[in-house]
């Protein structure tokens, strides 16, 4: 069984949060994943603003942020695999829909799996990691008939 709580800290309702819900364990499925723990954690603008400046010296707003705990040994759930959190800005899933020309739905997927994966470990620093990474989310957003 795996645990994942959503919160909503955006200033109103995010109508796209109960799909998110559905999508993340269509995708925890679809990876074959059991017994994990982890949160997701939509937020606008100025509160990932604050959390990427202190987290990661960077002074500006970005989409999504991960913090990853399953490597943090004091953290010890037996039989799970505590995981970590995933924080999304709803107001760049907004502004990156627009800019993209697709759907808010389509956005808020894109960044959950795309959290979901960080915290498994994947990355994009490298074109291979890249690829992988990118090719895995489409991968899962495709099959869902979610595409651009």
């Amino acid at each position: 069984m795996n645990y994942v709580e959503f919160f909503n800290e955006y200033k109103k309702p995010v109508e796209e949060l109960d799909l998110l819900k559905d999508f993340i364990n269509y995708a925890l499925e679809k990876l074959q994943l059991k017994n994990v723990m982890f949160n997701v954690i939509i937020v606008d603008n100025e509160s990932i603003h604050k959390i990427n400046k202190e987290y990661r010296n960077i002074d500006r707003e970005t989409d999504v942020i991960t913090f990853a705990l399953e490597d943090n040994k004091q953290i010890d759930v037996p039989g799970l695999r505590v995981l970590g959190d995933v924080y999304i800005s709803y107001d760049r899933v907004i502004s990156q829909a627009k800019d993209y020309g697709h759907s808010t739905k389509r956005e808020i997927c894109f960044l959950g799996v795309h959290g979901l994966l960080h915290l498994l470990g994947y990355d994009h620093m490298t074109k291979e990691d890249e690829t992988e990474m990118f090719g895995l989310q489409e991968e899962i957003l495709s099959s869902l008939n979610i595409e651009r």
